[in-house]
C-alpha cells in the first residue's frame, strides 16, 4: 500500500464533510493492517481500477450513519431506509470521486465503481494480499473508519478490473464456509 494514496482521501473527506454536513473532521491514528477485519454496522465499498487499483471501505455505526444522512438531507432518519442507504452510499461515492481526481492530478489516473452498501456487523471482509491503511475520521457526530486497500497497477495490467475482496463471512465463530 502506497501511503501517498492516503492524503487525497483524507483531504477529500474533509472537503466533502464540510460541504455536505457542515462538520469538520479530524484524522485519528493511522494503522497498517494485513488481516481480514469485521465490518462496522454500515460499510460502503467502492473499487478503483486504472493506475491505482483496489478498494476503499467506509465503515460506521448505524447511529452515525443516520445522523450524517440527516445532516446531509436536512431531515431526521430513524431507520436505514432506502433513501438513507442511498445518501450514505453517495457520501462515500463523492469522497472517493474527489480523491480519485486528486490521485489523477498526482499522476495516478483511475476510475471508480458505483458504491456497494454492506449492512450488518460481524461480516468478515478480506482484502487478501492487499495491505490496508486504516484511518478513523472523527467528527462531533461519530467516527467513520476509512480502509484503503490500494496499490499502483503494473503498467501491463492497468485496464484490469481487480477487486481484492473475495471473502464475505458473517458466521460469528469466524469459520469460513
Amino acid at each position: 500500500m502506497n501511503v501517498e494514496f492516503l492524503n487525497p482521501f483524507v483531504e477529500a473527506a474533509r472537503d466533502v464533510f464540510l460541504a455536505e454536513t457542515k462538520l469538520e473532521v479530524t484524522r485519528g491514528a493511522i494503522r497498517l493492517e494485513a488481516s481480514a477485519f469485521t465490518a462496522d454496522e454500515v460499510t460502503v465499498l467502492i473499487s478503483l481500477v486504472g493506475e491505482v487499483r483496489g478498494v476503499v471501505l467506509f465503515g460506521l455505526s448505524e447511529a452515525t450513519c443516520l445522523a450524517l444522512v440527516g445532516r446531509m438531507m436536512s431531515q431526521a432518519f430513524e431507520t436505514l431506509d432506502p433513501l438513507a442507504q442511498s445518501g450514505i452510499a453517495e457520501l462515500g461515492n463523492v469522497i472517493t470521486g474527489r480523491a480519485s481526481v486528486k490521485l489523477s492530478e498526482a499522476g495516478f489516473a483511475s476510475n471508480i465503481s458505483p458504491p456497494t452498501l454492506i449492512r450488518g456487523s460481524g461480516v468478515t471482509l478480506s482484502t487478501l494480499e492487499f495491505k490496508r491503511i486504516s484511518v478513523p475520521l472523527i467528527n462531533e457526530i461519530g467516527e467513520i473508519n476509512v480502509h484503503l486497500a490500494l496499490e499502483q497497477s503494473p503498467v501491463d495490467r492497468q485496464g484490469e478490473n481487480h477487486i481484492p475482496i473475495l471473502d464475505f463471512d458473517s458466521d460469528k465463530d469466524g469459520a469460513v464456509p
